[in-house]
């Protein structure tokens, strides 16, 4: 294999793929990324076994064919080499030479035989979506994914495609999100998959842009192609919650105010809450919201702001950090939250917007 590109053509697929690309692997090769030269493009991926990125860029194939290396030797080489120089790479042997310029770098490799690619993913279902719509699908949920939970299937996010819409769902279990988006074409039959954490933080950091977005379903994978990136990422096999159970249809208390002020009183009092559990007391009152919070060293923090209630007043605990999770995804000026009482979620949104709903469970103090 030889081939010759300037630094920047090398360095854009490189940048691409190192998301999933591991230092420490209990597989050698997976440290590796596998560098694939034929019709004047190279082809450079990486894959953790759970979420695989293959990016494609044009270049000068001098000769045809593949190697591994090591993906983070190779990518600080590139990256620490003057703009616009040209860099050749070719195998010899067991190992690949570096070319630019003066510099001169060695790198062992592995061989190409040996390296997991998922080449067919059996496709069943293929949905058509703006990457903008996309984009904010995981934007508005990905933060309530649980992390390493022994409940497998809530380390990840809930696509569910229902008739012309396509829904994000993601839960930790003490929290809940949920966007809606619409297809640019709707789909016969409904379908539930769940994509992992890393699958979903890595579409979310590649799915920027204009245009539109292809996701094809297969029986264990999902696939996307975004531009000169081709996404696939494992599924999660098991069952998702019950959602819809576990949010509010019609609290009867409904509390609305500016959505920045609101934010803030919680940041101010959220400095002296317990560290470990981070709860504050919410008393929804006659056009009063107050916010307190105290810590085992007998400190306390009161904020109020000024609201529109209705109902008889509540009083209700919250992990802080929840409700500005979900405060922070809101995209209005104004903020909704629904309450029944004490022991009840409550329901938080934008006025008048359906497609986005983030629920949060309440907490004893």
């Amino acid at each position: 294999m030889k081939v010759s590109a300037t630094r920047e053509n090398l360095l854009a697929p490189l940048q691409s793929v190192m998301g999933v690309v591991e230092r420490r692997q209990t597989m050698p090769i997976l440290a590796n990324v596998l560098l694939s030269a034929r019709n004047d493009k190279l082809s450079v991926t990486g894959t953790d076994l759970e979420v695989e990125l293959v990016a494609a860029h044009a270049v000068s194939v001098q000769q045809a064919g593949e190697v591994t290396v090591p993906g983070r030797k190779l990518l600080e080489i590139i990256r620490t080499l003057p703009e616009k120089v040209n860099v050749t790479l070719t195998r010899d042997g067991e190992k690949v030479v570096i070319k630019a310029g003066r510099s001169r770098f060695t790198l062992s490799s592995l061989p190409a035989s040996e390296f997991p690619v998922i080449e067919d993913i059996n496709a069943r279902q293929a949905l058509r979506i703006t990457r903008a719509a996309a984009r904010r699908l995981i934007d508005k949920t990905h933060f309530a994914m649980a992390q390493q939970d022994v409940r497998y299937y809530l380390n990840g996010t809930l696509f569910e495609t229902d008739g012309k819409k396509l829904r994000a769902v993601a839960t930790d279990g003490h929290r809940l999100s949920l966007a809606e988006a619409e297809l640019l074409e709707p789909v016969s039959a409904s379908q539930q998959v769940i994509v992992p954490r890393k699958g979903v933080l890595e579409l979310q950091r590649i799915v920027a842009g204009e245009g539109e977005l292809e996701l094809t379903i297969g029986t264990n994978h999902i696939r996307a192609q975004i531009g000169d990136i081709r996404f696939t990422s494992k599924l999660i096999d098991g069952k998702f919650p019950e959602y819809s159970r576990v949010i509010p249809s019609n609290p009867p208390r409904i509390m609305s105010g500016a959505r920045e002020l609101i934010r803030q009183a919680l940041q101010r009092t959220s400095i002296l809450s317990n560290e470990k559990y981070r709860g504050v007391r919410l008393t929804f009152g006659a056009n009063l919201l107050t916010v307190q919070a105290h810590n085992p060293e007998q400190e306390e923090a009161e904020d109020q702001v000024e609201t529109s209630f209705e109902g008889d007043d509540v009083e209700i605990g919250f992990n802080v950090t929840y409700l500005l999770d979900a405060l922070a995804a809101v995209d209005a000026d104004t903020v909704e939250i629904g309450v029944t009482d004490a022991n009840s979620s409550c329901l938080i949104r934008a006025p008048g917007d359906g497609a986005t709903k983030f629920v949060v469970m309440p907490m004893r103090l």
